[in-house]
């Protein structure tokens, strides 16, 4: 399925994630606007951001959250709040509370 602007949309392909872990291996996490032209992906460089981040990068943690990891969660939830908002220093609250449990993605955290 291709969106308004030519890029490809929806379920990414096997293909598609070896094609991201080989341009990231070899140019690093940045520049993420120039990632699907290194890469040779009709995609956008948010979505093949998010993909890396939220399910490829190789640290990433799955399955359940240990007792640890949910009191940590709690105690931050209660220290920072519940807002998914940017605060007046551009900070997302769930990424402060996920860049403080190793392995886990902001978008696990808040699910």
């Amino acid at each position: 399925m291709e969106g308004s602007f030519g890029v490809r949309r929806g379920a990414w392909s096997q293909e598609e994630d070896k094609l991201l872990r080989h341009c990231i291996q070899n140019y690093g996490e940045r520049k993420w606007h120039l990632v699907p032209q290194r890469a040779g992906l009709n995609r956008c460089g948010k979505s093949c951001r998010l993909r890396w981040l939220n399910y490829l990068k190789p640290n990433i943690k799955r399955g359940d959250f240990t007792m640890d990891e949910v009191d940590l969660i709690i105690r931050l939830h209660k220290l920072l709040g519940n807002r998914y908002t940017v605060d007046e220093d551009n900070v997302h609250r769930w990424s402060l509370i996920a860049g403080r449990i190793l392995g886990r993605t902001a978008n696990d955290e808040k699910n």
